[in-house]
């Protein structure tokens, strides 16, 4: 039966819509990954902080990564008038800028080892989100050794500098708690002067493994399946990738193992809750770790890892990153092939590899 041409008209916009297609496009924006809960993390370090000498006796790793941190901004001879500590933490990178260097490993010492590297730094902004942590040494004595100011960050994933205000920037372990690295990346590329450096240190890789594969084990055992105990960390690949993809040059990436040995697993959890290093992740298990897990843990850690003298060895690894703004005068790279030193007689006639 032939359609009426108002029956036929109604029927057009229903077959316009049955014949279109949608197609899958990207979203406008940047992604909103979230990994960590930022806000159970300030609360932890808060608290952590609030206990002050338990605080201070807990910082030998932060102590030990700023000084191999300000090791690498020693080797660079200028002077930086305006610098940031992001992530300050307890303004450890601070205590060790005025102090002086360690120039024991040196063959040569340097002539920017003589004094301390304070020297060569007009102003110091220490920047963290904690304010207990970041004030908690603000009346200790190196605090008038150097110029330095304090600000308390409402977010470290958004920094209230403006473009081109550092002539560096450092971070010391507070990075691998960011969720969106990408964009904090960039960041601190814009608010980085040309040709200034970029210094970080952050725990990466298989830090902490003998306590992540003894809990899995242990909770494999003990309640048939794995929870998220330890928070995941990048590597170094990872870390190259994005420094290159915000814009960086003369990216260099190098690791370095710290080896801590304990008493127990136990004190070293205990030491990692002091720090305010505890677990964040979202979506994490809530409450304490069932104490046959740990139980378990404990056994499975020392069985696996343990030293001969009954102590348990943790490892921390610390992924170091320079990364240079981009600048029309920054010194290149020479071309490969072009070298006019063979590095086998550097070595005394051995071979690289």
């Amino acid at each position: 039966m032939p359609l009426s041409s108002g029956l036929f008209r109604s029927l057009q916009p229903i077959k316009q819509a049955v014949t279109k297609r949608s197609y899958a496009i990207p979203a406008k924006g940047p992604t909103n990954l979230q990994v960590f809960n930022r806000n159970t993390k300030w609360l932890q370090r808060e608290r952590a902080a609030a206990k002050i000498d338990t605080s201070r006796r807990v910082d030998y790793l932060r102590d030990e990564a700023a000084t191999r941190l300000c090791d690498r901004l020693l080797d660079i001879n200028r002077k930086f008038d305006n610098v940031l500590d992001f992530g300050a933490n307890a303004c450890n990178v601070a205590r060790v800028l005025s102090q002086p260097p360690d120039v024991s490993g040196y063959d040569v010492v340097p002539p920017s080892a003589k004094e301390p590297i304070a020297s060569r730094i007009g102003h110091l902004t220490s920047a963290d989100s904690s304010s207990t942590l970041l004030h908690r040494d603000a009346d200790l004595p190196f605090n008038k050794e150097l110029s330095m100011t304090r600000e308390v960050l409402g977010d470290e994933e958004t920094l209230p500098y403006d473009s081109n205000t550092f002539d560096a920037v450092l971070s010391s372990l507070s990075m691998h708690w960011i969720n969106d690295l990408p964009s904090v990346l960039r960041q601190i590329n814009n608010i980085l002067k040309p040709d200034s450096p970029f210094i970080a240190t952050m725990w990466g890789g298989d830090s902490l493994f003998e306590l992540r594969t003894s809990l899995q084990l242990a909770d494999q055992e003990r309640r048939g399946g794995v929870s998220t105990h330890t928070s995941p960390l990048a590597d170094t690949k990872d870390m190259s990738g994005l420094l290159q993809s915000a814009g960086y040059k003369l990216v260099t990436i190098d690791v370095e193992d710290i080896v801590v040995d304990y008493p127990t697993s136990f004190d070293l959890m205990q030491d990692l809750q002091a720090m305010g290093e505890s677990n964040a992740v979202l979506g994490r298990e809530m409450g304490a770790i069932q104490r046959d897990v740990l139980l378990a843990g404990e056994q499975i850690y020392k069985a696996l890892h343990g030293n001969e003298d009954g102590t348990v060895p943790a490892t921390f690894r610390l992924i170091y990153l320079i990364g240079w703004k981009e600048s029309p005068d920054q010194r290149q790279p020479e071309k490969r092939g072009t070298g006019q030193i063979n590095m086998s007689d550097v070595l005394g006639g051995g071979s690289i590899g």
